[in-house]
C-alpha cells in the first residue's frame, strides 16, 4: 500500500499508512493551553492552536511504548481562538537538554525564580489524527497498539495525566464526536515545531514546518526541515 494514499474523510484529506490504515482520532479539550512560539523567549506567547509536538505529548501520557512512536498528520480546531494573559512562576536556570535527559543537572527553582508574562489560550479543543508507526523492535502488529489506544481513550485511562502545552493546563481526553471544526478559521501561523529526534548521547535534532490553519484544520507534513532558529535577543 502506498504510504501517501489519502482518503477524505468529513472534509479533510487523510494520509493512510503502509497497512491501508487511516489515522487513529482523539479528541481533546481543557480550560486553557500554552503552545510556546519558539522565537519569543522572555515572555512566553501561544500559537493560536495545538502544536503536533504538544498532540504527540497528550497521546503518549494516554499510551505510550517504545516498540512505536506517533506520527501527527492533522489537528483540526474545534472553538473559536481566545487568548488572556497570566504571570507565571519560571526558572532562568535551565540544564541542557541532552543532561536533563541523563538525569545529571539539577536545577535550583527557588533560586532562580522569575516571574514572567504569558499569552495563553482559553477554552480550547481539538481533534488529532495520528498514525501509530511501529519501530524495528516491536513485537506486535502496529494494529495490535492501534486497538489499545483506543480502548484507554474509551475507558479515560492514561499513563499520565496529559497536558496543553504546559503542566499546569491539564486535557480531557474522550473518544471523537460531531462536533464542528472552526471552517472559517483560516491562518498562516509561521514556523512551527515539527518533530524532536533523539540519537543517543548526541544533541536532539529538531524539525520544523511552515504551518497553515486552513479552514480549521491544521495539516502536518510526513517531514519537517532542520532550521538553526536564533536565539533570544539575536533575531
Amino acid at each position: 500500500m502506498n504510504r501517501l494514499q489519502t482518503d477524505t474523510v468529513n472534509g479533510i484529506a487523510l494520509p493512510r499508512d503502509e497497512a491501508g490504515n487511516l489515522p487513529v482520532v482523539v479528541q481533546v479539550k481543557g480550560e486553557a493551553a500554552l503552545f510556546s512560539r519558539p522565537e519569543l523567549k522572555v515572555e512566553r506567547v501561544s500559537y493560536p492552536v495545538m502544536t503536533p509536538s504538544a498532540a504527540v505529548g497528550v497521546l503518549e501520557s494516554i499510551f505510550w511504548k517504545p516498540e512505536f512512536h506517533y506520527r501527527v498528520v492533522a489537528i483540526e480546531v474545534l472553538r473559536e481562538v481566545r487568548q488572556f494573559t497570566v504571570r507565571r512562576n519560571e526558572t532562568t536556570d535551565v540544564a541542557p537538554l541532552a543532561e536533563a535527559i541523563r538525569g545529571t543537572r539539577r536545577v535550583d527553582t527557588v533560586a532562580h525564580r522569575d516571574q514572567r508574562n504569558a499569552v495563553c489560550l482559553r477554552d480550547v479543543e481539538y481533534r488529532i489524527h495520528a498514525h501509530l508507526q511501529p519501530s524495528g523492535h516491536a513485537d506486535k502488529p502496529v494494529a495490535a497498539y492501534r486497538d489499545q489506544l483506543r480502548r484507554r481513550v474509551r475507558k479515560g485511562a492514561c499513563f499520565q495525566r496529559p497536558y496543553l502545552g504546559t503542566r499546569e493546563f491539564s486535557a480531557e481526553f474522550f473518544w471523537p464526536n460531531d462536533t464542528p471544526r472552526r471552517h472559517e478559521y483560516t491562518e498562516d501561523l509561521g514556523i512551527m515545531l515539527h518533530s524532536i529526534h533523539r540519537d543517543g548521547d548526541g544533541p536532539a535534532r529538531m524539525e520544523w514546518f511552515a504551518a497553515r490553519v486552513e479552514h480549521g484544520v491544521l495539516h502536518v507534513p510526513e517531514r519537517g526541515l532542520q532550521l538553526d532558529l536564533p536565539d533570544a535577543g539575536t533575531a
